[in-house]
């Protein structure tokens, strides 16, 4: 099992830059395929990016290609996702997640392990 806790959530203008953090607990960090989900008031949760086992491969919903990047860390047991060019519809709760799948997928239900999400708001 692990346990996942996001930061590095904000306020900030449209073109600017974040870049969220996702730090797990336990040893086992490595073995799991991590993701970043995000998620509007209303809305069903959407996939943004997902990176695999000692981070091989990467896959991008088509919304960020070109502007985020996610990438991995496992001596530090942490995931991230660095944000550039943001724009107002990137608004929302970040999330990050953790599954046993070895292959990428953008499916949340492909994912056990979520964190508890951090906010990030884009003002125009």
């Amino acid at each position: 099992q692990v346990q996942l806790v996001e930061s590095g959530g904000g306020l900030v203008q449209a073109g600017g830059s974040l870049r969220l953090s996702c730090a797990a607990s336990g040893r086992t960090f490595s073995t799991y395929l991590m993701g970043w989900f995000r998620q509007t008031s209303g809305k069903e949760r959407e996939f943004v990016a997902s990176i695999t086992r000692r981070g091989g491969s990467t896959s991008y919903a088509d919304s960020g290609k070109g502007r985020f990047t996610i990438s991995r860390d496992d001596a530090k047991n942490t995931v991230y996702l660095q944000m550039n060019s943001l724009k107002p519809e990137d608004a929302a709760v970040y999330y990050c997640a953790a599954s046993m799948y070895v292959a990428l997928s953008s499916a949340p239900t492909s994912y056990a392990y979520w964190g508890q999400g951090t906010q990030v708001t884009v003002s125009s």
